[in-house]
Order: structure tokens, then sequence, then C-alpha cells
């Protein structure tokens, strides 16, 4: 791990602070017209997701419950574990209610998928999901979320919450990690 700062470890910028002010703005509006009458559950993935999830519902005109749900498939390293791990449970009962799970980035899918299910196991009145990125190429094609903000490529991105090793989460932006920072 060789972590020095921003301005040596990015290589470039994929989407900066206007792009995603832009995008997340859109996407509030779509999540109002949707939800304007039925009081949903958003619910955050942490640690991630954090930074979007809070601009997401700032940019909500309706009622919303807001939750939170850590859960845990790579520690501090670059790649997956295979295996997610429940840090931390929802603190709101979500049977017969309309959950909005809120994901920072679609990479394996298996976190994705985890979750469905478990919050499918407490008959919700609907599951929908909202990933900020999806890296299409690293999942099955047929993995979708109801609401994505940027489809990217098959690259190591930090920033706006994504981080490496508990790093670069505070960029306002989504830069591409240099290999050589990770490897």
């Amino acid at each position: 791990m060789r972590i020095t700062s921003p301005s040596n470890d990015i290589s470039h910028v994929l989407f900066t602070e206007k792009q995603i002010a832009a995008r997340v703005e859109a996407l509030g509006m779509d999540l109002t017209a949707e939800y304007r009458d039925k009081k949903p559950v958003m619910v955050c993935v942490l640690k991630g997701a954090s930074f979007f999830y809070i601009d997401l519902c700032r940019q909500m005109d309706c009622a919303i419950d807001m939750d939170f749900i850590s859960v845990s498939s790579y520690g501090t390293g670059s790649k997956s574990s295979g295996v997610v791990r429940l840090v931390k449970d929802l603190d709101t009962d979500i049977t017969g209610r309309h959950v909005i799970l809120v994901e920072d980035i679609i990479d394996s899918g298996l976190t994705l998928s985890y979750l469905r299910e478990f919050f499918g196991s407490r008959k919700p009145a609907s599951i929908k999901t909202i990933s900020f990125l999806d890296k299409t190429a690293r999942h099955a094609s047929d993995l979708k979320t109801d609401y994505c903000g940027f489809e990217i490529p098959d690259e190591f991105v930090v920033g706006y919450g994504l981080d490496y090793a508990n790093y670069y989460r505070n960029l306002a932006y989504i830069g591409v990690l240099k290999p050589e920072v990770y490897q």
C-alpha cells in the first residue's frame, strides 16, 4: 500500500463535483415522483454510500424515513472476500414499508444480492435499489439496480464516499486510483 495524497494517487477524474451534483439532483426528482405519497424508508449502506445518500435524501421532496445498515465484504483490501458480513442492522421495522436501498457501487453484485434477500425476508411492501455507480463489466448482466447514477468502466474508483483502505472518501469527485497504490 503506497498511499500518499490524492494529487499523487489519482490517475484521472472520472466525474466532477458538478457532474455528480447534477446527476444526484435528477435522481432525487425521479424518486420524489415515484414515492411522493409512500413515505419510503431510505436505507444507506455504510460507509461508502453515505455522501451519495445524504445528498440524495436532500434532493427528495417527500416524507422519508432514514436508516442505516453496515455490511462488509472487502475489509481494507481492493478485492471482495466473497463473504458478506452484517455489521449493523436496521433500527426500523420495514414490514409493509417501501424500502429504497442506497448503495455506493455495484461491483461483483454480492452485497446487493445479499441485501435484497435479507430485506425480502422481512416482508416489505416493496424494495427498490439505487446505486451511485455500476461497474457492469464485473457482475452478471441480469443484476440490475432500479436507479443508477453512472455506469463506469472496470477501474478502481475512489471519492465521494468510496475508499481504498478507508482513504479518499472525502474527495468531492470520483477519481481512478493508480494501480501502484493498491497492488
